[in-house]
């Protein structure tokens, strides 16, 4: 798999993106045994964190940096989105205060990193240093 690089799948090597992943398959062995009456709140919430890597990578996959900082901006709005739900579920003992933390922490770095990101990007666009080619 590793020989299908181009620039259209740069996004795979931002660590904000692996980490996105991450916390998405966390989320899932967490989430496995849920009782049926909140399949849908579950369901619900590990869309918003799965949307967390899709919008970095939706983002970094448009050419402009005006539209990559608005996918980026979408990803830290599921950030919350996702933050209120575990949250939720911590609270109603839904999930465990170990299961809390562990999402947590990583979530915490992934939505830092991606502060970070939108950050570095605002201050390249301020500057004029971005190119929408596709010649590096």
């Amino acid at each position: 798999m590793d020989d299908r690089r181009n620039i259209n799948r740069g996004f795979k090597k931002l660590r904000v993106w692996q980490d996105a992943v991450e916390l998405y398959v966390l989320t899932c062995e967490t989430f496995t045994e849920t009782p049926f009456e909140l399949k849908r709140t579950i369901s619900n919430s590990i869309d918003a964190c799965q949307s967390i890597s899709r919008n970095i990578a939706e983002g970094y996959c448009r050419r402009g940096i005006k539209e990559y900082l608005n996918f980026l901006n979408y990803s830290l709005a599921s950030c919350g989105e996702f933050h209120s739900s575990y949250y939720s579920f911590n609270q109603a003992k839904q999930i465990t205060d170990e299961e809390f933390e562990l999402i947590d922490k990583l979530h915490y770095k992934v939505e830092n990193q991606l502060i970070k990101l939108i950050e570095s990007l605002q201050n390249k666009k301020s500057q004029d240093y971005w190119s929408d080619s596709f010649n590096i």
